[in-house]
């Protein structure tokens, strides 16, 4: 019951003929898989063929309206295409037109684009001698304003001293021409005191009389002469105090006569 033969050239390898058999007995199994799957297959491909040739003759159907909607397509087609052809001509000539403005265009736009370029170059020569001239502009501003600002204490102080003057000038003809009447008032108040004391006696009395009279008028006179003369002052000086300018002007008086 030993196998004692060698199994050369049987078997490769102790046991390759029962692999074999054994791979042989599989390959059986798969066989018959695959033969029920067959089975299955065809009987799905019987529906499916007869799905596909009713499909067919519907596409046979189809394709022949089909032909007749080509044919109808077709010459639309044809109109369309020479219509398009008409439009592409046309497209073309204005695309040549368009390519000639834009050429121009930018020719334009290169000529613009140097003188900008040349006007930018200007600009900024501008511009740094702007600069530069304002900065000395402002400097002398500056100077210019302390100047203006020492001008303008200058001539306020020289504003006041004029007034000042002014002032001082009218005050002494003032002074001048009231000292001048009171001098005048003070004789004829002396006068008329003398007359007064002669009159005391009644055979002098009527003969004196009318002097009297009219060295009272006198003095009456002016002394309202003195008081024109005062208030025309002052009005002058409180103008000149006000920032009127041009008042220096003396008053015109009138010498009376005395009796």
């Amino acid at each position: 019951e030993t196998n004692t033969l060698p199994f050369h050239p049987f078997e490769m390898q102790n046991g390759d003929i029962l692999r074999m058999e054994k791979e042989h007995q599989v390959l059986q199994e798969q066989l018959k898989e695959a033969q029920e799957k067959y089975e299955q297959l065809q009987s799905r491909s019987s529906e499916e063929v007869g799905a596909l040739k009713e499909m067919l003759r519907k596409s046979v159907e189809e394709t022949e309206v089909s032909k007749s909607e080509l044919d109808w397509l077709h010459q639309d087609l044809e109109i369309k295409v020479k219509k398009w052809q008409q439009e592409k001509k046309q497209n073309q000539e204005n695309l040549k037109a368009l390519r000639n403005t834009a050429k121009k265009r930018t020719d334009t736009n290169d000529r613009y684009s140097k003188t900008i370029d040349e006007k930018e170059k200007q600009y900024n020569v501008y511009l740094n001698t702007f600069l530069e001239t304002s900065n000395k502009l402002a400097a002398e501003k500056v100077k210019l304003e302390e100047l203006i600002q020492k001008s303008q204490d200058d001539c306020q102080e020289y504003v006041n001293r004029a007034v000042e003057a002014e002032i001082s000038v009218l005050k002494n003809w003032k002074e001048t021409e009231t000292c001048k009447l009171n001098g005048i008032v003070a004789n004829a108040e002396a006068n008329l005191k003398m007359l007064r004391s002669l009159s005391s006696s009644a055979s002098a009395a009527p003969k004196l009389k009318s002097q009297i009279d009219s060295w009272e008028i006198f003095i009456s006179n002016v002394k309202k002469q003195l008081e024109k003369v005062e208030a025309e002052y002052e009005g002058k000086i409180q103008v000149v105090k006000n920032g009127v300018r041009s008042c220096l002007t003396k008053m015109e008086t009138v010498e009376l006569p005395p009796p």
